[in-house]
């Protein structure tokens, strides 16, 4: 850091200090907002601990709704990269890396479909229905999974062509899920009905041409009011697997997309941290439910 010394015979000029506090305010006015930053150790040294909501920070990016962000009083869930395995042939590349969640509590992310009834409104109070809607994405207690990236080399440059992340490795429940919901109007006033719970077993983006969209791979379907007996996990799962084949990819946004392959060739590199981008559309975050 320079110093500056003031002659005692010489007054000082106040213009310096002016100046200086001018471009400490102009560049923080210009500084780009961030997401959060996740700390990368690879099973290797003192354990990296991200709070839960900190690792899922791409559910606000990647959604063309605003997203609120809940968690429990007491929330304990922390995810971590546990290790990194990569193989290539020169050509391509195939990376994996294993993470788990830990703690206790859930973490709930809350799409905000007011943007959508209003486009709608008028379909919707002559009786149309917007069916299977994504209401939230949550995460509950502890977990073990996997991201797995692959991509290409090209003059020693690693591109990412594809991002998956598997939320039920090594035999454990997936700890995701979503909610679909349908849009109704009923007695002069928005319906959020025929509410589902989809078990998520993996999370997928793909490069390729179009839209940017996100596959969902599920491992059972139930109503929200339904048991957890052996007769409804059972249909529950028959369910999942039939849907599977007939779920189509879901659009997201373009920053979301790439933030994700992004922190694909981020872990494919062994990065000992990543940064998201910022997430214009989080809503609000609360420490506790509403």
């Amino acid at each position: 850091m320079r110093s500056v010394i003031f002659n005692p015979a010489k007054p000082a000029t106040p213009r310096l200090p002016l100046l200086v506090l001018f471009f400490l305010v102009a560049g923080t006015l210009g500084a780009t907002p961030t997401g959060p930053t996740l700390r990368l150790d690879y099973g290797r040294g003192p354990a990296a601990a991200n709070p839960i909501s900190q690792f899922m920070y791409f559910v606000p990016l990647i959604s063309p709704e605003p997203v609120s962000i809940f968690t429990n009083a007491g929330n304990t869930q922390c995810a971590r990269v546990r290790s990194f395995q990569c193989r290539t042939n020169g050509a391509v590349f195939i990376a994996a890396c294993e993470f788990e969640f830990t703690g206790e509590g859930f973490l709930r992310n809350d799409l905000d479909h007011t943007q959508l009834i209003s486009q709608h409104r008028q379909q919707l109070q002559a009786g149309g229905t917007l069916a299977h809607k994504l209401g939230s994405i949550n995460v509950e207690g502890a977990g073990s999974g996997r991201v797995e990236i692959t991509g290409t080399l090209t003059n020693g440059t690693l591109v990412v062509n594809e991002v998956r992340l598997r939320f039920d490795s090594h035999g454990h429940a997936s700890p995701v899920s979503i909610v679909l919901q349908d849009i109704s109007w009923r007695n002069k006033a928005i319906r959020l009905e025929n509410e589902t719970v989809a078990r998520v077993s993996s999370l997928t983006f793909r490069r390729q041409p179009g839209p940017p969209k996100m596959e969902i791979t599920l491992v059972s379907i139930k109503r929200r009011e339904a048991g957890s007996g052996v007769w409804q996990n059972f249909v529950g799962s028959l369910k999942g697997k039939v849907a599977n084949l007939f779920i189509p990819p879901i659009t997201v946004t373009a920053d979301g997309h790439q933030a994700m392959l992004d922190f694909g060739l981020a872990l494919a590199t062994e990065q000992p941290a990543f940064t998201f981008a910022f997430a214009h559309r989080l809503k609000e975050s609360a420490a506790t439910t509403p």
